[in-house]
């Protein structure tokens, strides 16, 4: 039962990761004013920083996910 929660949990978590890393990727965009040019984040520079920093987060999320010791 633990080895079948583990790989869940595992799938979960990387799952989570990648969303966080593509919902940075459209903050970064918003920022730079590339795309979805709808809302108040559009145009304004901190919010590539905080898509980055998402983005970062999330990509780190999955790669610990997947690298740690069951």
């Amino acid at each position: 039962m633990r080895k079948l929660f583990n790989g869940v949990m595992r799938v979960v978590s990387t799952l989570i990761g990648l969303l966080m890393a593509c919902l940075g990727g459209v903050w970064i965009l918003q920022g730079l004013d590339i795309a979805f040019r709808v809302g108040f984040m559009v145009g304004d520079k901190k919010w590539v920083a905080f898509g980055a920093l998402l983005a970062l987060v999330g990509l780190a999320q999955a790669a610990w996910s997947n690298t740690r010791q069951s």
